[in-house]
């Protein structure tokens, strides 16, 4: 079984420079997680390796997808499960790093048993949701899954659609059919690190991020992708940042509740992805400034 090397934890500690130092030891290559920075154009608001970080060491499944184009968890691994296997091949490491939960599970424990898509029931819903609007649609989510849209945007339709598509056709709620990944069935041998750092810090990483992110322009960077034709509507436009650009372009919020609630909700996720990784077997749990120790781990796992 083909050995990986697993970063993950919450938005904002660091696992971008984390993973680079790794990579640099062990002679490997770093694979991305991240359900925003596979998007081309949207670089400031999703914390994108720059250049100078990219020639520090390869990254694979960033910068690659056009906005308006939908990604999920299955379509992440079979991408991820060939850039591991061609890393491999080369006699190097993978190492695969980033915040997106789900992305990661199905990697390395595969996808939730479901039933396909019904395609006459994605039609009625993504006719409702153009008569009735999203809002609409997560108020009707909220009663058959409350666990599931209290996570969603009321504004983000793909993702109501979905889970409402999921229930209808099976009768389970999409939160319920999450809990059933098949933990016995690994895919990989994953050596998994889990970044923290004391709360209140992270919380203040947080909003010093923010802050510089408008400083380096997440405003001019949403106003020029819809200047190029991107609906603040699309998936990718309804993620956090890119949602509260869009809400202050709309004239549904001045500048400054903008920058509050976008600090306000990315703590939040920060706080469920904490949540999420608490559930995943065999993590190691680890101080994001000890990358030594994380080397000196990683060197007797791959030997």
């Amino acid at each position: 079984m083909t050995k990986i090397i697993t970063i993950c934890g919450p938005t904002g500690i660091g696992k971008t420079g984390f993973a680079i130092a790794l990579a640099q030891e062990l002679n490997g290559e770093i694979i991305g997680a991240d359900s925003m920075q596979i998007y081309k154009y949207m670089n400031v608001g999703t914390a994108k390796p720059d250049e100078r970080e990219r020639r520090l060491a390869v990254h694979h499944l960033v910068d690659f997808l056009d906005p308006a184009e939908n990604f999920d968890a299955k379509s992440f691994t079979l991408l991820a499960d060939q850039a591991i296997s061609d890393i491999a091949k080369r006699g190097r490491v993978p190492l695969v790093v980033g915040g997106t939960g789900l992305y990661i599970r199905a990697l390395l424990h595969g996808l939730f048993r479901g039933k396909p898509a019904c395609p006459a029931t994605l039609e009625k819903l993504n006719q409702a949701l153009e008569e009735k609007g999203a809002p609409a649609l997560h108020e009707q989510l909220t009663k058959c899954d409350p666990k599931v849209a209290e996570k969603i945007h009321p504004n983000d339709g793909f993702r109501i659609v979905r889970a409402l598509e999921v229930f209808l056709t099976t009768g389970v709620p999409i939160s319920q059919c999450r809990q059933t990944h098949d933990f016995k069935s690994d895919r990989y041998q994953s050596l998994t690190f889990g970044l923290y750092m004391d709360r209140k810090l992270l919380y203040d990483r947080i909003n010093q991020r923010v802050d510089m992110m408008m400083a380096q322009g997440l405003l001019d960077e949403v106003k020029n992708l819809v200047n190029q034709g991107y609906s603040l509507e699309l998936k990718s436009m309804q993620s956090i940042g890119y949602r509260h650009m869009g809400m202050y372009i709309k004239g549904d919020i001045s500048l400054e509740e903008a920058v509050r609630l976008l600090k306000r909700d990315t703590r939040r996720y920060a706080k469920r992805q904490f949540t999420w990784f608490n559930k995943e077997k065999n993590l190691i749990w680890i101080n994001a400034e000890e990358t030594q120790n994380a080397i000196e781990t990683a060197k007797d796992f791959l030997t």
